[in-house]
């Protein structure tokens, strides 16, 4: 390819998602949209604002192309990221990588084959200003070490979406905790490091699908800290809130940014110990009224495929460790795991 080419980019999956990614995939100076696939368009092979566009991804695959993004319903994700990886592309899949932990484990081995090919998973939270603050000041030390977490992320109901597929075991493989909650899973594990403990206790008591509506969890990690998890399809609004206490002080990300505004005001409180007043010396509270997360995470994706640099957040290897504690987190529940017959991912039986 001559120096300073655009990479040809195809886009498997051209829903709310994938049309958000091609907003920003098309920002980026070197990254080119000339195809896009969709089962709602209505005819084969046609061209649709410059770009060509068919019902399936196998006919968009058979297309020039240099790079994949996957935005399909999590039953597809695996078997499409693999096409894609087979065909010769770098390839950029959004969350959850699959159904199960099978599925990501079946794309790794797909990627061993193609060393020379990016691959990268949406866990577009870390991408965002006040989580990558959060990062920054954990990792610092300023206000010591990390005691325990306390997270909540929710929304009033599963959405139906392309014939309600995220509300059906056999299409989604999980309900709120696979498909959004795996998001606060990610970011505890960022900030924590991996949880060898879990208990849970997992319910579809009120919206009565096949997948849960509401996961209560409690993890510990290596070092003996505690995180709780609140994943909700029952929430009267949209929430995402994440408490972090510290030896020296204590951390919430309240809101976050998104592509609805309905989890409200991105923000990040921070606050030092008083140790004479056994209280706070004062909140510092910033509200991030941007939101580049979208851009910033292409944008590595991109440079990651041009220039031959290691994905920094994302990888295959961040998409298993989170797919398999939320599998165990399933699992921990004996009664859930029995139902669906659910494999804890430690179990190698």
């Amino acid at each position: 390819m001559a120096k300073n080419a655009k990479l040809r980019v195809g886009i498997a999956g051209y829903g709310v998602v994938g049309k958000r990614r091609h907003q920003f995939i098309e920002q980026h100076p070197r990254l080119r949209t000339v195809a896009i696939c969709d089962q709602h368009f209505t005819s084969q092979d046609k061209t649709l604002d410059g770009m060509r566009s068919f019902t399936n991804y196998r006919q968009l695959l058979k297309e020039p192309l240099d790079v994949l993004f996957v935005s399909l319903p999590n039953y597809l994700a695996a078997e499409v990221t693999i096409a894609g990886l087979e065909r010769g592309l770098h390839v950029f899949c959004e969350k959850p990588p699959g159904c199960d932990v099978q599925d990501i484990r079946r794309v790794i081995k797909a990627e061993k084959k193609h060393p020379g090919l990016v691959l990268k998973y949406g866990f577009n939270h870390r991408y965002h200003d006040s989580v990558r603050e959060a990062l920054r000041i954990i990792r610092s030390g300023e206000l010591g070490e990390i005691i325990n977490m306390r997270g909540i992320y929710g929304k009033s109901k599963i959405i139906p979406f392309s014939g309600g597929w995220r509300s059906e075991r056999k299409y989604a493989g999980g309900g709120i905790l696979l498909d959004q909650g795996i998001h606060m899973v990610d970011l505890m594990r960022l900030f924590c490091g991996e949880f060898p403990e879990v208990k849970s206790y997992v319910s579809n008591d009120y919206w009565q699908h096949d997948v849960e509506d509401n996961v209560y969890a409690l993890l510990k990690d290596t070092r003996g800290r505690v995180a709780m998890l609140h994943s909700s399809a029952t929430q009267w609004e949209h929430r995402f809130s994440l408490e972090i206490a510290f030896t020296g002080g204590y951390i919430e990300l309240r809101g976050i940014l998104s592509g609805s505004k309905s989890y409200g005001e991105e923000k990040l409180i921070v606050a030092k110990r008083d140790n004479d007043n056994a209280t706070s010396a004062g909140e510092e509270v910033t509200v991030y009224q941007e939101d580049n997360s979208w851009r910033d995470e292409i944008f590595e994706f991109a440079e990651a495929a041009i220039n031959g640099r290691p994905v920094q957040s994302g990888t295959s290897a961040d998409a298993l460790a989170t797919m398999e504690l939320v599998y165990r987190i399933y699992a921990a529940d004996t009664e859930w795991r029995d139902k669906f017959n659910i494999k804890d991912p430690k179990n190698k039986k």
